[in-house]
C-alpha cells in the first residue's frame, strides 16, 4: 500500500534497520511502547494521561495506524510516535534499557499446532523484552484465550527475568483496548498480568 501525506507523522521502519534513539530523542524521557496497538483506543488514552511521557505505537498495519493518527490528532495525543514495523525488528532497533513500561495486548494466540512458531511470546522473544526495559521495567500482557495465558505466564517464569506484580495494574485498569472492548460486548472476560522486570546482571 502507497503511502498517503497523512502518512507523514507515522515512522514506516518495515524495511529500516536503525536503532531507534537515533530518530528520537530519548534524553531524560520516560517511554512506553504499546506493540502491536491496533487502531489504538489503549495508546491515545494513555498518552492522554500521561502527557509528559513519550509513547511508541507500533503495528504492522497501516489502517490502524492511520486511524489511530486520526484519533491523536482529533484528542490532542501529540506524544504519541505511531511505528509501522513487525514486533521482533522493533525490538532489535530499541536500545537496552530504554522502555519504562511495555504493553502486549490481546496478540493472536495462533492456537493450532502447526501455527504455534508464530506466536510472538516465546523464550527468545521474551529475553529481548527484558532487554529494551529498564531494570524494574514493567510488561504488561493481556488476552482472553485462557491456554495462552498459562503458556506466556509458564514462558515468563521460565526465564527467570521477571517478577509477577498485578497490584501494578491498577494504574492503568480503567484502559481498555480496542479489542478488549470487542470481546467484553461479546461477552469475554479479558486477563491482565503485569511483570516487573529484574535487575540485569
Amino acid at each position: 500500500m502507497l503511502n498517503k501525506p497523512e502518512d507523514k507523522d507515522i515512522s514506516i521502519l518495515t524495511s529500516e534497520y536503525c536503532r531507534l534513539d537515533d530518530k528520537f530523542d530519548f534524553a531524560d524521557k520516560t517511554i512506553e511502547l504499546d506493540l502491536g496497538c491496533g487502531k489504538g483506543s489503549f495508546t491515545t488514552k494513555l498518552a492522554l494521561r500521561y502527557p509528559e511521557r513519550m509513547i511508541f505505537a507500533a503495528d504492522v498495519m497501516i489502517g490502524r495506524l492511520r486511524k489511530l493518527q486520526k484519533r491523536n490528532d482529533r484528542e490532542g495525543a501529540f506524544n504519541i510516535h505511531p511505528l509501522r514495523v513487525e514486533a521482533r525488528h522493533l525490538l532489535s532497533m530499541i536500545p537496552d534499557r530504554t522502555l519504562t513500561r511495555l504493553h502486549i495486548l490481546c496478540p493472536d494466540p495462533w492456537p493450532k499446532g502447526r501455527h504455534r512458531a508464530n506466536r510472538l511470546l516465546c523464550s527468545d522473544f521474551v529475553s529481548q523484552l527484558h532487554r529494551v526495559l529498564k531494570d524494574g521495567g514493567h510488561f504488561h500482557f493481556s488476552t482472553d484465550d485462557v491456554p495462552y495465558h498459562d503458556i506466556v505466564r509458564r514462558v515468563i517464569v521460565a526465564s527467570g527475568l521477571f517478577e509477577e506484580k498485578n497490584e501494578l495494574l491498577a494504574d492503568f485498569a480503567d484502559i481498555k483496548s480496542d479489542f478488549e472492548i470487542r470481546w467484553n460486548e461479546q461477552g469475554k472476560k479479558v486477563y491482565h498480568i503485569l511483570w516487573v522486570a529484574k535487575k540485569k546482571k
